[in-house]
């Protein structure tokens, strides 16, 4: 069974930093893309950044160059960096990731998974 399980949040205070890092275990196939999203009370979860198997980024607007993620494929971990944190970005950080099959002719998609979040607070 594959299990996502997210470390690094923690209180901050507006304009620290945090480096949130996302595991992925049982892995029986591979790993695709890997995305951090985010949920703040009474919002949508919504995409934070995401990361392709050969490295494509993709950021929301909002994160105005202040985030960066990274993955290591050999360790099967995403990381996301957070710079100049401010109020606006406390929410629970939710990992996810895609897991695929290589075949000799094809890739497959065997399935869409999610850690259990970790809390991110920018407070004074």
């Amino acid at each position: 069974q594959v299990r996502l399980v997210e470390s690094g949040g923690g209180l901050v205070q507006p304009g620290e930093t945090l480096r949130l890092s996302c595991a992925a275990s049982g892995i029986i196939f591979s790993i695709g893309t890997m995305g951090w999203y985010r949920q703040a009370p009474g919002k949508q979860r919504e995409l934070v950044a995401d990361i392709t198997s050969d490295g494509s980024t993709r950021y929301a607007d909002f994160v105005k160059g202040r985030f960066t993620i990274s993955r290591d494929n050999a360790k099967n971990t995403v990381y996301l960096q957070m710079n100049s944190l401010q109020p606006e970005d406390t929410a629970v950080y939710v990992c996810n990731a895609d897991g695929v099959r290589a075949s000799s002719v094809s890739w497959t998609y065997v399935g869409n998974y999610w850690g259990q979040g970790t809390q991110v607070t920018v407070a004074s």
